[in-house]
């Protein structure tokens, strides 16, 4: 999965429609590898992104909850911590190339 796609099921408040689009877009993007797309082909994604995020909308209102509902605070102090761990290990591995 790509890591910029978020998980958006179970959250509290509700993913937003705009998270929701910016997710789609992002998978299509992904998909057809197309990173800088042209006005054309900028079209087809959005296009193919608002088929993406309606059914998203659809798979999440049809999702049961599990677990304790999500908070984007939480989402971001998860990812604070990750990013501190990887950042400790890049640092780890500087020091041991260097002697």
């Amino acid at each position: 999965m790509c890591r910029n796609i978020r998980v958006l099921h179970n959250f509290q408040p509700p993913a937003t429609e705009t998270e929701i689009h910016a997710a789609a877009l992002q998978f299509v993007r992904k998909v057809s590898g197309l990173q800088k797309p042209n006005a054309r082909d900028l079209k087809v994604l959005e296009r193919a992104a608002a088929i993406v995020a309606k059914t998203t909308e659809k798979l999440l209102h049809d999702l049961p909850p599990h677990g304790e509902p999500r908070t984007r605070e939480g989402e971001i102090a998860k990812a604070r911590v990750k990013w501190a761990k990887r950042e400790e290990q890049m640092f780890k591995k500087l020091k041991e190339k260097m002697g």
